[in-house]
């Protein structure tokens, strides 16, 4: 049976204020000026990883008092949002857990990344449109290919996956390191053959395109078994044929995602982060479909990046983990 977990006291929320200088911000606190906001790394938009942001700084906001919402980041994804986060412009943010491994396995002392939840399994989409007569990813060799911006969590997987099938970044005819919005007006205008993309499914750029387009995602074959070899981080996932008006159900790799802080964030104010999210559960489901999947059961699993020890104290004191 779980344990209820210990309440969101105000000692807590004035312990969690001073370590972030926000004690100002918090009603009938005489601490310092604040020295630092927090500040969350969000992502592209549209996209999951800006969405939950948004959602999570107004959560915070009003479960830890602040007089001000966290600030928001606009950010490429994953790889730069990992760049802000170990080097303190940014105290916490969301990322693909294979770019969160890379950094932290060159990162050491209080920077060095630490989970506080696993949110959600990102699908990396190759979209093409129907009638293109692109059928697997085979067949993008000698076409007009984004692989996504430098700095986004999805450019390294889909260069792992154009090296794992054979064609590399130089079997490509043209390519481009378009973000979301630009990738999907490009294919929709015919100056793209194909782009990659790496998020929650559905994502509202690539249904809004479908809606315009009918578009089509790549088979990945065998590349998918012989890239979870070379690097087990991934996992497969379906794509529900409806999720965009597809031909059918696709098969595409998958990576956890997950709510990430520093080492050196302290475990009450840590502790009070994942607090206020679990409690507000359904308003991150709201903001997007794909933290539906959200819960204490699958939280946890946020290898190869260790839980933080205020998310550790959590999990246990609540979830009895």
């Amino acid at each position: 049976m779980h344990r209820p977990g210990p309440p969101l006291t105000r000692r807590t929320v004035l312990r969690a204020g001073a370590v972030l200088g926000l004690g100002a911000g918090l009603a009938a606190c005489t601490g310092p000026r604040p020295a630092a906001p927090l500040v969350i790394a969000g992502g592209v938009q549209p996209g999951v990883y800006i969405n939950l942001a948004r959602t999570l700084s107004e959560i915070w906001r009003e479960r830890l008092g602040l007089a001000a919402a966290p600030q928001v980041l606009g950010t490429a994804g994953s790889a730069q949002n990992m760049e802000l986060l170990t080097t303190g412009a940014a105290a916490v943010t969301i990322s693909q857990v294979d770019v969160a491994a890379d950094v932290a396995a060159r990162t050491t002392g209080p920077a060095e990344p630490r989970a506080l939840a696993r949110l959600y399994d990102d699908v990396t989409h190759i979209v093409v449109r129907a009638d293109s007569g692109l059928r697997s990813i085979a067949d993008l060799r000698g076409r007009r290919v984004s692989i996504g911006p430098g700095g986004s969590g999805y450019q390294p997987i889909a260069v792992r996956l154009l090296d794992v099938a054979g064609i590399g970044l130089a079997g490509l005819g043209t390519r481009a390191e378009l973000g979301l919005t630009d990738a999907t007006a490009a294919l929709r205008e015919g100056t793209l053959d194909a782009f990659f993309w790496s998020g929650g499914v559905p994502t509202d750029g690539v249904r809004e395109l479908a809606a315009q387009v009918p578009i089509r995602l790549l088979e990945l074959g065998g590349v998918l078994d012989r890239m979870r070899d070379r690097y087990p981080v991934y996992s497969v996932a379906t794509v529900p044929a409806n999720t965009y008006g597809l031909p059918g159900p696709v098969s595409c790799l998958s990576v956890r995602n997950a709510l990430l802080v520093t080492e050196g964030m302290d475990a009450d104010l840590a502790g009070a982060l994942i607090r206020a999210a679990f409690d507000e559960q359904p308003r991150l489901a709201q903001a997007s479909p794909a933290a539906v999947t959200v819960d204490s059961r699958s939280a946890i699993g946020t290898q190869p990046i260790p839980l933080h020890d205020g998310a550790v104290a959590f999990y246990r004191a609540t979830k009895g983990y």
